[in-house]
């Protein structure tokens, strides 16, 4: 019995291609925990794809997989003197943020982040005049820049691009390589465009893997159902039944991801009063699970356990049996899974 992350492989995989055919010269991501997916198995597809390059978060997951798949490895994020050192094969490229990153890494291949309205890090424009001296001494693989999600000040990402190609330019530094983060299909042909003797490669993990919800689902099996009457005591807490119903006990639990959820920028007023709401009932033990049964989603008799969660579904809809699978609304980048199966 398992939490089950179930694929429709031929749907996945045809929205790969169509996310490849919009991004010519597409750098799939693998980071984290492979958005759910696990490294490998992104490793596999990206391969199954054809990419050359395959971007990862960290120099521990490029240790990881670098076993795995066989083109350039990028990680993405900056190195820093004074780092702990991972034994590294030369395929591997470093993203730098800083000019002392770059004489940092004699030898190595690098690929040089400027620093975007996101603010994260990056080179600014002053460290331009640097540059030409720093570069002599590593292999240059092309610049970088990691775009916001959201304009909400109405500014134009691509103008933004421009306005660092016009920089760069103007700098005398070489731009055959742009990797870009966070642009639309029509944003990257405008760039294409209006700067032909340069590669825009676009970096993109979440609208690749995970673009497609229909073509993924978890499931969690039902372990036991144990009826119980209202004022009956159970669980850890020993609470008391609010109704009649059933105790579902289904895995998935605190060591999958269960119960964890990353916190969201509310934006209007309506989803502030719902977060306000869910706020309001936690204070009273009422915390809607992930799982579905019956068409609804079931609240948690009691908080999430490290394997299984305890649900409880009442009299008026439909007893769950053992070995039943329930659906569950999970975030695929906080969640691991116990098994995971093509269809």
């Amino acid at each position: 019995m398992a939490l089950t992350l179930y694929v429709d492989t031929a749907r996945w995989r045809a929205h790969h291609k169509h996310v490849q055919e919009q991004f010519p010269g597409l750098v799939p991501v693998c980071k984290g925990n492979g958005y759910g997916f696990g490294h490998e198995r992104l490793a596999e597809e990206a391969t199954r794809l054809g990419s050359d390059v395959l971007a990862v978060g960290t120099t521990y997951e490029a240790a990881r997989i670098k076993d795995w798949f066989g083109g350039d490895l990028l990680v993405l994020t900056p190195y820093r003197r004074g780092e702990e050192p991972v034994p590294l094969p030369d395929r591997v490229i470093r993203s730098v943020s800083s000019i002392d990153g770059v004489y940092g890494l004699v030898g190595a291949r690098v690929v040089i982040e400027v620093m975007s309205s996101m603010k994260r890090h990056g080179i600014s424009e002053q460290d331009l005049a640097q540059l030409h001296a720093a570069i002599e001494n590593v292999r240059l693989e092309g610049f970088a820049i990691h775009l916001p999600l959201d304009r909400t000040d109405g500014s134009d990402a691509v103008e933004e691009v421009i306005g660092w190609m016009d920089r760069l330019r103007a700098a005398r530094l070489p731009l055959h390589t742009m990797f870009v983060s966070h642009l639309k299909a029509e944003e990257l042909a405008r760039l294409q465009q209006q700067f032909p003797q340069t590669r825009f490669r676009a970096r993109i993990g979440t609208r690749l893997w995970l673009g497609d919800h229909d073509a993924t689902e978890y499931r969690g099996a039902v372990l036991d159902v144990t009826r119980v009457a209202k004022g009956d005591r159970f669980g850890y807490r020993q609470q008391k039944a609010a109704s009649d119903g059933f105790l579902v006990v289904v895995a998935g639990g605190t060591s999958h991801g269960v119960g964890l959820e990353a916190p969201k920028a509310l934006h209007g007023v309506m989803p502030r009063a719902k977060g306000v709401a869910r706020a309001g009932l936690a204070t009273v033990n009422r915390n809607l699970s992930p799982f579905v049964w019956g068409g609804k989603q079931r609240w948690f008799a009691e908080p999430p356990h490290m394997q299984v969660s305890i649900l409880f579904v009442p009299t008026d809809a439909p007893e769950p049996k053992v070995g039943d699978e329930l659906v569950a609304h999970l975030r695929h980048t906080t969640t691991q899974f116990d098994r995971i199966m093509d269809r």
